[in-house]
């Protein structure tokens, strides 16, 4: 338990608002939020003064409780132990350093995700105006050729982010695999960070996965107007199809944005995903998710049913959580 904690706590079994403990030490209201938020460290003669007020010694308000919270956490979550790595000290312009690449970084994944599944639409849409006697008729090789030009280049510019991203984020990498001790006040300040941000990830979150399930819709309706025009009967299915990947990969890029900066709080905290064991586990992710990609793009420029092949991410989501527990299961095995 940290300063800010104690202070926390021990000003709330008094039942004292933070108006009134500042009241009591002369100081701001303002200072005592920053001490309680781990942004600011009160000077010495403060401390003692909550120590008197507090009713407990300075060495409890200033000594963190770290065999405390060692023996609570072996208990409580059991965890592998690799005696042969020392965890790697987190300072606090390394933590805030790290927040502020994960929240860009988090726009640039998430816009070249979004590129990714958007790419399929204007090569469905363009064959569809070349069905029947549409304005494209008789030019399908034509608009073929376009379309996966347009995919091709949609796809290199998201690669292109996604290598840009992943080359800035290499000094942090460690975050994702290694274990971690912070300097003192930086899980305070990353706690603080993460509860501001929780009503942000829910009101991107939600909407994000209500997008996903409701993006069948468009092509609902396509049938019910698969009559629609003479001549171009097939272009509603076609324009329902499009529409189904536009706002699938709009609620897509919502998960992923919100959720890579959720990680990030997690990542420092070691919490979620990111616990010492799901560290250990995560090892083979990325074989996992490149072999998913080469799949997805196999499937799809073998059998060109771009409107299809979508369905390879929402099941390998579903897969790869199965995945992640098995690879806990044997490892925790391994380690008992």
């Amino acid at each position: 338990m940290i300063l800010a904690d104690k202070i926390i706590e021990n000003r709330k079994k008094n039942g004292w608002s933070q108006e009134e403990l500042a009241d009591k030490l002369g100081v701001s209201r303002q200072s005592v939020s920053k001490w309680e938020g781990a942004q600011a460290i009160p000077d010495m003669k403060k401390i003692l003064q909550m120590a008197e007020l507090f009713g407990v010694t300075t060495d409890y308000l200033l000594k963190d409780e770290i065999e405390e919270t060692a023996l609570v956490e072996m208990q409580a979550a059991p965890d592998y132990v690799d005696e042969e790595e020392a965890p790697i000290r987190v300072s606090m312009e390394e933590a805030n350093s790290f927040l502020n690449h994960n929240w860009k970084a988090a726009s640039v994944i998430s816009t070249g995700v979004m590129l990714c599944i958007l790419s399929a639409a204007p090569l469905l849409i363009l064959l569809g105006l070349a069905e029947g006697n549409g304005p494209l008729a008789n030019a399908q090789y034509q608009v073929t050729a376009i379309g996966i030009a347009v995919i091709l280049v949609m796809v290199a510019c998201a690669v292109a982010l996604f290598i840009m991203t992943s080359l800035k984020g290499k000094p942090y990498e460690y975050l994702e695999n290694k274990k971690i001790d912070t300097d003192y006040g930086v899980s305070g300040m990353v706690k603080e960070r993460k509860s501001k941000y929780a009503s942000t990830h829910a009101k991107l979150l939600v909407p994000g996965i209500a997008l996903c399930i409701i993006s069948a819709i468009p092509l609902f309706m396509s049938m019910i107007l698969q009559e629609w025009g003479k001549g171009l009967k097939d272009l509603p299915a076609i324009i329902g199809a499009a529409l189904i990947l536009v706002m699938i990969a709009v609620g897509v890029k919502m998960i992923v944005l919100t959720c890579i900066r959720q990680g990030g709080f997690e990542k420092l905290l070691e919490e979620g995903d990111y616990t010492r064991l799901n560290k250990r586990a995560s090892k083979w992710d990325g074989i996992y998710w490149a072999i998913v990609v080469a799949i997805y793009l196999a499937w799809s420029f073998i059998t060109m049913k771009w409107e299809m092949t979508w369905i390879v991410w929402p099941i390998a989501g579903v897969v790869f959580a199965a995945y992640k527990e098995i690879i806990k299961l044997v490892i925790s095995s391994k380690k008992g």
